[in-house]
């Protein structure tokens, strides 16, 4: 008998190849697109098989009810993502939904209700890979996305009005508030963390504050084979010392610290012209705000000084600031208790990466289950998650559930 983890990995996989994919030779799952659409309808029979019912919201995420012993209770919402990155691996965000529909399904089986409904939640656009605006159907679960927010256009130039939802009724997508008890996100880890443990399961402590900026250096363009060494201000040159510089600065806080450039655009592009600008973004994250604003000053000022000393402009755009999200301290003990319970040793981390949980903290107490994934490897083909840590995961989940249930009756 194919066990519930089992059967959550085998359907990422099924959702991980055409029709459900926007790309013809990997995945990717855009926002509002065909592929959106056509996994939709798969989860949404999956749900249904295992005794929800099924509706999609305003924001066109899908959500599945499994009703409580008080239908009037606020509901425990279980979800993560369902869009995906270009060229992506098949475990990220569905992992946690495929998950939540095996831990209901288990309640059905069993003929259980809980004191509180619990809904499957599948947010549609937590990537930002098709419109630029990550987490923006949590955020209009969570009740706080603006009216202008939706002012959004896709690469190709369709309006998210005209790509299959009403924007006017976009917003009546929020919670109530107090409808919702809790939410739990179960994702892969995307990191080493776990592996190196030799463990299976970890509690997340909180998701890292995260800072963004965009930075242009300006030199001056000149042709590579008349301008002589001392005579160049290389935007590219500059650069290049900047992000050593971003990276030994991380490098040497020997902590939580992580920092990146992870784009880079050199202009004019020509082989045989010197650049004369340099746009890079540069990420800074820690689980403590102060670390993080510490660090991304350290790093500014020694960007400062090397364009100073080459002749180069700079400027420094913030573009966003995303402050740490601690999750909830009894809903992590209640996750301790559940994960020792599968016979590992409850261990805690933080979330570098940023998740849809982050968002729902504005709605309600959080709490994230991060499961091991094969080298630490996300948003990549390669990503890879045991079947058996996903099992394990599953009896996490409904030991949390379960524990969950008996504190909201002893209350």
């Amino acid at each position: 008998m194919v066990s519930g983890g089992a059967r959550a990995v085998a359907r990422c996989d099924a959702l991980g190849v055409a029709p459900y994919s926007d790309m013809a030779d990997g995945l990717y799952r855009g926002y509002l697109t065909p592929a959106y659409a056509h996994a939709q309808a798969a989860l949404a029979g999956w749900m249904e098989e295992a005794g929800m019912a099924v509706r999609r919201d305003p924001a066109a995420n899908l959500i599945g009810r499994y009703e409580g012993l008080d239908p009037a209770a606020p509901a425990l919402l279980i979800g993560s993502h369902i869009d995906s990155v270009r060229d992506a691996g098949r475990y990220d965000g569905p992992l946690g939904i495929m998950l939540g529909v095996e831990a209901v399904a288990a309640l059905h089986r069993a003929g259980r209700r809980l004191p509180f409904p619990i809904e499957v939640i599948a947010f549609g656009d937590e990537e930002g890979s098709r419109f630029p605006a990550a987490m923006l159907t949590s955020r209009a679960v969570a009740g706080t996305l603006a009216t202008e927010a939706l002012d959004l256009r896709d690469g190709d130039g369709v309006a998210l009005a005209d790509a299959g939802v009403d924007v006017r009724a976009y917003l009546s997508a929020a919670r109530a508030p107090g409808a919702t008890l809790a939410y739990l996100e179960a994702h892969i880890e995307q990191g080493p963390v776990l592996e190196a443990q030799g463990l299976a399961l970890g509690a997340v402590t909180g998701i890292a504050a995260q800072l963004r900026y965009q930075l242009t250096l300006r030199g001056m363009a000149g042709h590579a084979g008349t301008t002589s060494m001392p005579l160049r201000r290389d935007a590219l040159a500059g650069a290049a010392e900047a992000m050593l510089a971003i990276e030994t600065l991380a490098r040497n806080a020997a902590s939580d610290l992580v920092a990146t450039v992870g784009r880079i655009e050199a202009l004019p592009g020509a082989p045989n012209v010197i650049p004369g600008e340099v746009r890079f973004t540069l990420d800074v994250r820690s689980g403590d705000a102060g670390r993080r604003d510490r660090a991304a000053e350290a790093m500014i000022a020694a960007i400062t000084i090397i364009a100073d000393r080459r002749g180069l402009d700079l400027a420094t755009t913030l573009v966003h600031d995303l402050p740490a999200s601690p999750c909830d301290p009894l809903l992590m003990t209640l996750m301790d208790a559940a994960i020792a319970g599968t016979g590992q040793p409850a261990f805690r981390l933080v979330s570098g990466a940023g998740h849809d949980a982050m968002v729902m903290a504005a709605l309600c107490p959080t709490a994230m289950l991060f499961i091991r994934c094969r080298h630490g490897i996300s948003h990549h083909p390669a990503e890879h998650v045991d079947p058996a840590d996903a099992e394990r995961a599953l009896q996490a989940m409904l030991g949390f559930i379960d524990k969950l249930g008996e504190s909201i009756a002893a209350a």
